[in-house]
């Protein structure tokens, strides 16, 4: 045990942490010829397209220090601010990380909120300046940000170029010799950690898991604490570019575990495995149920693919823990899910992965976040969907979700950040200055307000230079309203949102504008009217194709012609009163980009 060290890599996304690993895989020789690629760890197109890592990995490395041979297991942790909850997975199953920042952007949002993270579990930080090889490198002056942030030695930082490979034999010297080896004992009750898990179509759910305490044999028959599920791990192994099974793991290192299993609900990340004759006295703490904070209703294009689109989310929560979903039915779209995310990138990425993974074309429609709702007797209600919102007559207040963000940028944005945070119903609660011409903006902001396009707002405003974090601090009570868009009187429940009572009005009109442009003219006309409750805030036609009926009619008493119009509008008025209006989806897309 005392040669193993199990560390991750965290970072604001982009400071080049997958080329790191890339540049480590390659110096242990773990990937050799053919096999070596850019981004060797990230093995999702979306994630080589975007340039992101979305999904944690884990792999096992050799190396030779002094003549001993290490096993380094590096568990890579994606950088966006919605997966966080991955970062604090991975950082569970370690005693160390690399703290990575790029010389040219230095400190950023995500850095920090990782490195308490990272702190919080006690984790050995390394910190390591990227990047010294491009000409906007400015490494001093990041070097004295990282000495502030964590109060170290300046002689504790490396620095190291990913992309050329310069600093990386001391960085693998530093894991060895400052990152302490796992505790455990191999002769205790068996103790593992689940950290991930993966769906293999033919051998079912491929469980990744850190083993605190105790020993696993090949064949040993095996219980998952909270599920209470019983199994035997028919194959045992360690994490290799591809799996590379084993006999026995013991106590310190990582791997995985092949048992059969094809329910997605008997693996719960956070669980504890242990043997079934001889178990642990307790389960693993410090894992909780991800808290998703945006909702949205996704359908099949085709009803008939409802069960696929079941099965597909299954598929996809195995190896996404964040993602959950309940069956919900809307009049306009049929049956379909409520699906909670982490946030818009997430929600943009199941999307993504559900048409690219399995083929399903889906509607998705507004997304809204989880509100409190207090009737008149003082009973909460959480509602995640505006159609569940009880009768206005009953609730006495309505609470929303507020977060904190915190915001890195350069003094000249500060202006057009704080417009655009105020404009947006935020409360400025602190600023101060980093280093030079940084600055770090506290603001305390209604997540509804952001969920939408806040963070593409933010990044073209301050030309890519702001960096955005937050963490949900409290519900506060707020006026609520809810605004129904209705279709020919019918309301479209997949449009409706509660917004504020002050942004209402101008919501109403702008969504309506918006809808005139998109919906198909028919051969009656459309009346699309924004209400709230009884009353209607605002309204727009889109106008009948008409048939000039009375073209035949040259010349001749005017008599006729009004009968053949009064005849045409007789029979517009009957097919209205079947007539359903198509609503298509770039429709439900273009509210999102309502400015």
């Amino acid at each position: 045990m005392k040669n193993i060290r199990n560390f991750s890599i965290i970072a604001h996304i982009d400071h080049g942490k997958s080329t790191l690993a890339d540049r480590l895989l390659e110096y242990t020789k773990t990937v050799t010829g053919h096999e070596m690629q850019n981004q060797v760890l990230d093995d999702m197109d979306l994630e080589r397209e975007r340039g992101i890592t979305i999904k944690s990995h884990a792999i096992q490395m050799d190396y030779i220090e002094d003549g001993q041979q290490y096993t380094l297991n590096l568990i890579d942790t994606p950088g966006h601010v919605d997966f966080s909850y991955e970062v604090s997975r991975a950082i569970a199953s370690c005693e160390g990380c690399l703290l990575v920042v790029d010389a040219t952007q230095g400190v950023q949002a995500q850095t920090i909120s990782n490195l308490y993270l990272a702190l919080d579990h006690d984790l050995a930080v390394i910190p390591v300046i990227n990047k010294i090889d491009m000409d906007s490198a400015h490494p001093d002056e990041v070097e004295d940000e990282i000495v502030e942030l964590l109060g170290c030695d300046p002689s504790e930082i490396l620095r190291c170029s990913a992309r050329t490979g310069e600093g990386v034999p001391e960085i693998l010297d530093a894991i060895v010799k400052r990152i302490p080896a796992p505790q455990g004992d191999p002769q205790a009750p068996l103790q593992a950690l689940i950290f991930d898990s993966v769906f293999n179509p033919f051998r079912g759910i491929i469980v990744y898991f850190k083993v605190l305490n105790g020993t696993i044999h090949k064949g040993d028959l095996v219980k998952f604490v909270n599920t209470g599920e019983q199994y035997h791990a028919d194959e045992l192994g360690v994490l290799k570019l591809k799996l590379a099974p084993r006999d026995k793991i013991s106590a310190g290192n990582v791997g995985y575990i092949i048992s059969g299993i094809k329910d997605s609900k008997e693996v719960r990340v956070g669980d504890t495995i242990t043997h079934v004759d001889n178990p642990c006295s307790e389960a693993i703490e410090g894992f909780q149920e991800v808290k998703p904070m945006v909702f949205a209703g996704v359908y099949p294009i085709d009803p008939e693919d409802f069960e696929n689109l079941r099965s597909s989310l299954e598929k996809l929560q195995l190896n996404d823990a964040s993602l959950t979903f309940t069956p919900e039915s809307s009049i306009a779209l049929g049956f379909g899910f409520r699906c909670g995310f982490l946030g818009l990138l997430h929600m943009e990425i199941v999307q993504e992965r559900l048409d690219r993974e399995f083929n399903m074309e889906v509607i998705t429609t507004v997304p809204n976040v989880s509100y409190k709702v207090y009737d008149k007797k003082g009973n909460m209600t959480e509602v995640h969907n505006p159609a569940g919102l009880p009768d206005v007559t009953t609730i006495e207040k309505i609470e929303e979700p507020y977060i904190h963000a915190s915001i890195i940028t350069l003094s000249e944005y500060m202006g057009p950040i704080i417009t655009l945070c105020l404009s947006k119903r935020g409360t400025l609660t602190n600023q101060k200055y980093i280093s030079g011409n940084r600055l770090e903006l506290s603001f305390d902001l209604p997540l509804g307000e952001i969920v939408i396009d806040f963070y593409d707002k933010l990044k073209s405003i301050s030309k890519g230079y702001a960096s955005f974090d937050y963490y949900i601090s409290s519900y506060r009570e707020s006026k609520l309203v809810k605004l129904d868009i209705l279709l020919n009187g019918k309301p479209v429940d997949a449009l409706s949102s509660l917004t504020h009572a002050d942004n209402a009005v101008s919501l109403g009109r702008r969504m309506c504008e918006k809808l005139k442009e998109l919906i198909p003219r028919q051969q009656y006309d459309i009346a699309i009217q924004a209400a709230i409750g009884a009353k209607i805030i605002a309204r727009e036609t889109v106008k009948q194709v008409r048939k000039d009926v009375t073209a035949k009619c040259y010349g001749g008493d005017v008599s006729r012609k009004r009968k053949l119009l009064e005849k045409q509008k007789a029979g517009k008025k009957r097919m209205k009163q079947i007539g359903t209006v198509q609503v298509p989806q770039k429709a439900f897309l273009a509210v999102l980009k309502l400015d």
